[in-house]
C-alpha cells in the first residue's frame, strides 16, 4: 500500500465547495486516491482500486443482502427528497397510485438546483421509502414500483 500524501489545499478547497454549496458531504478523487468530506468530519481513503465508474441504477432488480427492497428506486444523488412540488401541495404519487414511465415521482435538490426524478418504468407505487425533506445519499432506496 502506498503511503498517502495530504493535500491541504484540495482539503480547504473542497471544504469551502462544501459551505457555498450548503453540501453536506463531498467526494474527490485523483492518483488512486479518494477523499471524502463530510459536514462535522473527514473520512480518508486510500488507494481506490481503479474502476470504472457507473452511474447509479434507477431500479434494483432483487433484494440484495443490504435490505434494499425488490424494484427499488434509488437516489442518482446526493440531496433533499421533497414528495410534493412545493410545502403544502400534495405528493406527486402516494403509495398505491399508478405511476407511467417518465411521471416525476419526487424532486431531488441537489447544489440548490430542484432535479424532478422520473419514474425508470411503469407500476403501482408499492412503498414510499423517504419522507419529505429528508437527507439522501446516492444509490439510497427511494422508492419501491412494481
Amino acid at each position: 500500500m502506498s503511503k498517502l500524501e495530504v493535500n491541504e489545499k484540495v482539503i480547504r478547497t473542497l471544504a469551502g465547495l462544501l459551505d457555498e454549496t450548503d453540501l453536506t458531504e463531498i467526494e474527490y478523487e485523483a492518483e488512486g486516491h479518494r477523499i471524502r468530506l463530510v459536514r462535522g468530519h473527514t473520512v480518508v481513503h486510500a488507494p481506490v482500486a481503479a474502476a470504472p465508474v457507473a452511474a447509479a441504477p434507477l431500479a434494483a432488480p432483487a433484494a440484495s443482502e443490504g435490505g434494499v427492497p425488490a424494484n427499488a428506486i434509488t437516489s442518482p444523488m446526493v440531496g433533499t427528497a421533497y414528495l410534493a412540488g412545493e410545502p403544502g401541495a400534495p405528493s406527486f404519487v402516494k403509495v398505491g397510485d399508478t405511476v407511467r414511465e417518465g411521471q416525476t415521482l419526487m424532486i431531488i435538490e441537489a447544489m440548490k438546483v430542484m432535479n424532478p426524478l422520473p419514474s425508470p418504468k411503469a407500476g403501482v407505487v408499492k412503498q414510499i421509502l423517504v419522507s419529505d425533506g429528508m437527507p439522501i445519499e446516492f444509490g439510497e432506496p427511494l422508492m419501491v414500483i412494481e
